[in-house]
Parts: C-alpha cells; structure tokens; sequence
C-alpha cells in the first residue's frame, strides 16, 4: 500500500521534483474514452484520465493494480494493458494551491473495459462520462494533457 507523505513534506517534493505517475485510458468497445471531471488540482474542473501516482518502492505492477482499483473499482493486472509511452504534464498550480507548479512524468496506458459509470469513485473525480476521440479533441473542458493522448501535436 503506498504510504502518503505528511502535507507539509509533499509541498516540499512537489515544488522541487517531477512526480511519477500513471494515466489509465481506459476505452469501452464502441471505442469510446472515459474521461472524469477532476476535484482536485491541478486540473480541477477539466475532463480527465483517470491515473495516479506512482509510490516509493511500488513496482509498475502494483502500482496498476492498486490504481485501477481506487480509480475504476476493478483491480486489474498491467498485462490487461497497452503501454503508450511516457508523457510530460505541467501544470501552473499544484495540490495546495498556486504557489508553485507540479510536473509529471506519465506512463500511459491503454485497455479496454465496460464499466457502470454509476458506480466508480468519486474522490478524485465527480463525474465520468464516455467520449468520442473527435468530442474530446474539440471540447475546451478536456485538458490538454488528455488530449495528448490523442493528437500528435500535443506532445
């Protein structure tokens, strides 16, 4: 289980180090892609992959399984996915606020699965729904770190 930092230290690690994490795109059979409305910052208020961090000491493996999990309500193994490769996010604000930025570095990854929209978690997110690559390429609610997975030009 990844332990978290006390709030003070993560200000700390987050002002002076990219993070490591994980995004899940996660794509029912129609092909459509599940995107959530983030609670929390950075990315509060824009349509998002569900993902994560990665901890200290976790391996991808783990840190898959304990991230589709919390973020999808299904524990799935890494083999159920596609690697997309890595990624760069920044953002202006971080977790506390807007006194520094947050960087990270993502491995996407890829699967397909049928999920009841109804019942997936809502700490990090408020609410899911299914797009079309083309809606959420257009959509100003869509971050531009989702759309990267999508369109060449954003990364």
């Amino acid at each position: 289980m990844m332990q978290r930092l006390e709030t003070e230290l993560f200000k700390t690690v987050v002002a002076a180090t990219p993070l490591i994490s994980m995004d899940l795109i996660v794509r029912n059979t129609n092909g459509q892609i599940l995107l959530g409305l983030r609670n929390n910052r950075p990315a509060q208020g824009f349509w998002f992959v569900p993902g994560g961090r990665i901890g200290k000491d976790e391996t991808f493996t783990q840190a898959f399984s304990r991230l589709t999990a919390i973020e999808l309500g299904h524990e799935l193994s890494l083999d159920d996915a596609t690697f997309l490769g890595p990624y760069q996010h920044f953002y202006a604000d971080n977790f506390s606020g807007n006194a520094f930025s947050t960087h990270y570095v993502v491995l996407g990854y890829q699967l397909t699965l049928e999920l009841d929209l109804s019942a997936l978690p809502n700490e990090q997110h408020q609410g899911y729904q299914w797009w079309s690559e083309a809606e959420l390429l257009k959509s100003e609610h869509v971050h531009a770190n989702t759309k990267a997975y999508f369109s060449h030009q954003y990364k």
